[in-house]
């Protein structure tokens, strides 16, 4: 291992390999804090969604479809109103123009000495038309205006109602999103994780106790001049073990057998 092919013994050593221990633990805390973001977190967003965001076929997120539906049928009415004020007013800026035309030709035709009285007459009469037409459609203009002046405080009720109804469906959503954040934060928070504390002080602990004397004096128990000796000194002789012939021994083993 890698703690082996070091040159480390003694207290020194035991730190060493406190620190591998202490990697150790700490990746299985943190692999805990995965999984549990995973299970209890992820499974708590799942089921919000579910409940909070269930899905329409062929309409994505009910929500999203129900209040889609809403501004579109408060608008409905609003929008037809318009459209027919917009129908009036080109109505209206329509006959404007074919009153200054006449206009403008009366004008002509006052400057003129070589039309008669008669003609001139005629388009007088048709300048005045002109602008008879013009004033009645622009009391239709005025009409339809004031109506939609006054369907306007209600279309702006209906929709500020169904903003708000929204805007508190989204309040709840950033509310618990938030609540979500925050215990993700806890999780991850490991300043205050006990376990994480205890590994750490542990690893301190242990860091703290290195002792270089004990360190050195147990190399030099066993490395160095307090190692056991084994000194030369004078050994006495003694005599050989006599060993017996092979037919001896062959001739002891069958009496033996026997």
């Amino acid at each position: 291992s890698v703690v082996d092919t070091r040159p480390l013994y003694g207290s020194l050593m035991m730190a060493w390999q406190c620190f591998f221990t202490s990697t150790e633990r700490l990746s299985a805390l943190h692999s805990s804090i995965a999984q549990s973001l995973v299970t209890e977190e992820g499974e708590r967003v799942k089921t919000w969604q579910k409940e909070t965001f269930p899905k329409k076929i062929f309409c994505g997120f009910k929500e999203t479809y129900d209040n889609k539906t809403s501004f579109s049928r408060a608008q409905k009415p609003w929008s037809k109103k318009l459209q027919k004020l917009e129908k009036v007013r080109a109505s209206y800026h329509k006959t404007c123009q074919k009153e200054q035309a006449a206009l403008d030709k009366e004008r002509q035709a006052r400057e003129s000495s070589e039309m008669s009285e008669e003609k001139k007459l005629k388009i007088t009469e048709a300048k005045e038309k002109a602008t008879e037409e013009k004033e009645k459609v622009r009391d239709r203009y005025e009409k339809m205006l004031e109506e939609v002046s006054s369907y306007t405080p209600r279309y702006m009720e209906e929709m500020e109602a169904i903003f708000e109804q929204s805007q508190e469906e989204e309040r709840k959503r950033i509310s618990f999103l938030k609540q979500v954040f925050l215990s993700i934060h806890r999780h991850l928070d490991v300043t205050n994780n006990e376990s994480v504390k205890a590994v750490y002080s542990e690893l301190h602990q242990t860091l703290m106790s290195i002792d270089e004397q004990d360190d050195l004096k147990w190399w030099k128990n066993n490395h160095g001049p307090g190692m056991p000796t084994d000194w030369p000194k004078v050994e006495e002789w003694a005599p050989p073990v006599k060993k017996l012939k092979r037919k001896k021994r062959d001739q002891k083993g069958k009496e033996s057998r026997t």
